[in-house]
């Protein structure tokens, strides 16, 4: 391999990795730590592409090397003030071609051990699914199952309080899953996003220890579950937490106290269901939400929505679901949540 290059296999040897692409790319998905040092952003390479694409390749270099030189003088001046000599960063951008290879360039030039990555963020993105695919079948996982209310995601966060291996697959994919399950301070990433941030997570798991995943369907709001992963998941040993009516109606009470504050939005969601539910009962609902009656929409939608969908859909997609051990609970307060986690770790053999 020439010098200055590295590969994915490296990715943990240098002191920084920059992500030189522009911050569109880097939205929507990138390595993870990396910083973004564009050497072109947003609409310069809208400009630069064009005028390559219409004019002549020869002038969107001339114009585009212009402009990169511009770009990482700034980030030199700027971010990179103050870096020692031995600083050793590595650079990627969509392919690993000019953009990276300017910038380890000149950085190179200056005096810094800079590299660029071979393929660049393409050849990450390969790596990434060929992980997630390898490396998904090799966990032990526990599938933590329940009805809507049963505090599945509280109680992974409880375990991994208490020191489990977990997967909280929601909050990667900042959504809670259900037709009300949008967060009021959070947009869900792009794909790409989620499955990176699945990758990072599970590359970090023993593989001699469980690792609790709350059951989920193939999507989580907008977001699909990598394939390798929910095949995996529904063929892994369950857990169930059995929680009475009255503790599940009041935990969702609790958790979903905010949708109370977007009425508009928490009827959009209902509207989601026209043609799962009866128009008759639809438009109770859309009552109850603008009149802030949430305990009586909440258990309403336990029993004609929630719980049939769940009958319907864990005992045929997780199999070990009807021989599982089930955690009684009827205290879904943060204590109850902690208590919950203890008996599941409790549960597991030894």
């Amino acid at each position: 391999m020439q010098k200055g290059a590295a590969t994915v296999a490296q990715l943990e040897e240098f002191d920084e990795i920059i992500d030189a692409r522009t911050p569109a790319e880097f939205a929507e998905d990138h390595i993870p730590g990396a910083v973004n040092l564009p050497v072109l952003d947003n609409e310069q390479r809208i400009v630069v592409g064009t005028m390559y694409k219409q004019q002549s390749p020869f002038e969107a270099r001339r114009i585009g090397g212009a402009m990169v030189a511009e770009n990482i003088a700034r980030h030199v001046y700027g971010y990179m003030q103050g870096k020692p000599k031995r600083w050793r960063p590595l650079i990627y951008c969509w392919r690993g071609g000019q953009r990276s290879g300017a910038f380890t360039t000149w950085l190179r030039m200056i005096g810094w051990d800079a590299h660029q990555l071979v393929g660049g963020y393409k050849t990450f993105r390969h790596h990434v699914i060929a992980t997630v695919e390898q490396l998904t079948p090799q966990l032990q996982m526990r599938v933590i199952c329940g009805a809507t209310g049963s505090g599945k995601t509280r109680v992974l966060e409880a375990l991994a309080r208490q020191g489990a291996q977990v997967l909280d697959l929601e909050d990667l994919a900042a959504h809670k899953g259900s037709v009300l399950g949008a967060l009021p301070s959070r947009d869900q990433p792009a794909q790409k996003a989620f499955e990176t941030a699945i990758y990072d997570r599970i590359r970090h798991f023993r593989t001699d220890q469980p690792v609790f995943v709350e059951a989920e369907s193939r999507k989580i709001g907008r977001l699909h579950l990598p394939e390798a992963l929910i095949e995996h998941m529904r063929r892994s040993p369950c857990v169930a937490i059995d929680a009475t009516p009255e503790a599940r109606l009041a935990f969702l009470v609790r958790d979903y106290a905010y949708l109370g504050d977007d009425v508009t939005a928490l009827c959009r969601n209902i509207e989601r269901l026209r043609g799962l539910q009866s128009n008759e009962t639809l438009s109770r609902w859309l009552d109850l939400a603008r009149s802030g009656q949430l305990e009586t929409l909440f258990g309403e939608l336990i029993a004609l929505h929630y719980d049939p969908l769940y009958q319907r859909s864990q005992g045929g997609n997780f199999v070990t679901l009807s021989s599982a051990p089930r955690i009684l609970v009827d205290d879904l307060s943060p204590a109850g949540v902690e208590a919950a986690a203890q008996r599941i770790l409790s549960a597991l053999p030894t």
